[in-house]
Formats: C-alpha cells, sequence, structure tokens
C-alpha cells in the first residue's frame, strides 16, 4: 500500500519540510524503556523499500538508520523503567514524546505540525494529529518508527550483556514464553517493569 501523500494530511499553507513525524517502540514489553523517536526531513529523501518498523528485517533497518542519520533531524527521547512503573504507560509515552521533539529542537529543528502514530491524546508543544497505523501509511512516521526501534534494539541488546540470563538479545523484553521462563527461573531485575502483570504477579508470590 502506497503511503499517504503528507500534503494530505497536513493544514494548509504548512511547509512538509517543517512536518515532524513522530513514532514510539516498547509501550508492550516487560523490560526496558519506551523509545520515542522525532523525526523531520531536510529535503526530498527517496526511500526505496521502506516500510512500517515491524515489517522489515534488522539489516533493513540499519541501513534505514544510517540513511536517516544522515539526511534527516530526529531527536530519540525515553521514558525509563521507573517512569513507566510511576507514571503508568500514556503518560510515560508522552514524556518519550516531549522528550524526543525537546532533542530535535536542541539540533535547531522546530517542526510546524506534528504526524503521531496512534490514537491516544496527547500533550505535545506543536499542533498534531494522530493516525490509526500511521507507521504504515506515512512515510515519515513509518522514518521515525524504524529510528525508535534500532535505537531500542541497541539498548535491549546492551542489558542483554548485564543481565544474560534473561535472553533480552533474542525478545527485546517482549513477552515470550522464553522470556517467561526466564522471569519465572531468575525473578525480575533492575530493568523490568514491576508494574506490569507478569513480573508484578510473580513479586507478589515471591513476598507471600
Amino acid at each position: 500500500m502506497p503511503f499517504i501523500p503528507l500534503q494530505k494530511l497536513i493544514p494548509p499553507d504548512t511547509d512538509p519540510l517543517m512536518v515532524c513525524g513522530i513514532d514510539e517502540v516498547g509501550r508492550g514489553p516487560w523490560a526496558g524503556p519506551i523509545v520515542a523517536c522525532a523525526l523531520m526531513f531536510t529535503a526530498e529523501l527517496k526511500t526505496p523499500g521502506l516500510k512500517d518498523s515491524k515489517h522489515l528485517k534488522q539489516p533493513q533497518r540499519e541501513d534505514f538508520y544510517k540513511l536517516f542519520e544522515a539526511k534527516a533531524a530526529f531527536g530519540i527521547g525515553k521514558a525509563e523503567v521507573d517512569e513507566v512503573d510511576s507514571l503508568g504507560l500514556l503518560k510515560a509515552n508522552n514524556l518519550a514524546f516531549t522528550r524526543a521533539l525537546e532533542e530535535l529542537k536542541n539540533k535547531g529543528h522546530v517542526p510546524q505540525f506534528i504526524l503521531v502514530d496512534g490514537r491516544d491524546r496527547m500533550s505535545l508543544p506543536h499542533p498534531w494529529k494522530t493516525l490509526i497505523k500511521g507507521d504504515e501509511k506515512v512515510k515519515i512516521i513509518a522514518c521515525a518508527s524504524i529510528m525508535a526501534k534500532v535505537v531500542r534494539d541497541r539498548i535491549m541488546d546492551d542489558l542483554a550483556k548485564k543481565f544474560p540470563e534473561y535472553g533480552f538479545e533474542s525478545h527485546k523484553g517482549y513477552g515470550t514464553a522464553e522470556h517467561s521462563h526466564a522471569l519465572k527461573t531468575n525473578g525480575a531485575c533492575a530493568v523490568h517493569r514491576k508494574s506490569f502483570a507478569p513480573v508484578h504477579n510473580l513479586l507478589q508470590m515471591t513476598i507471600e
């Protein structure tokens, strides 16, 4: 399915090069941070083979990451595990978005308009619009999705070296059978989200 032309999604008289796509990776996992990317094109950019990050293989995502790193402007924002636990998913997600936009601003890029993947109501510093499955429908959101995915995967690979018994390098913190078994065998570690039911329930059983 071809991407929706940007001009159909943004207000009249908005410069396409002043539009930011934003997406996050990591709302669902039992461990690790939420990572968001806010991305703007600095010139027209050809991206043959571009898809939502979930439909690309890891080497393809890495290649696109290098392209966007060189040819686009982007900011990365994270919400750490303790912030996910204390704030809840929606507010932690919003925090990651805000931090990504702040880093983008610090690099000298301030968007006129933001296109956001999803349907959540956000509190963002610029006018914005959400699109359900935006990472599949809108090129600039798909690019942000790839950047966030690559950054988070790298974080989880680093955490796998620190906590090798959990297999973070393979499942990236998501609730796989492998992860569930490791959690039951080893208990929770410092980067597990203790507010999430599988981790919370295990901790309650341990206390009891």
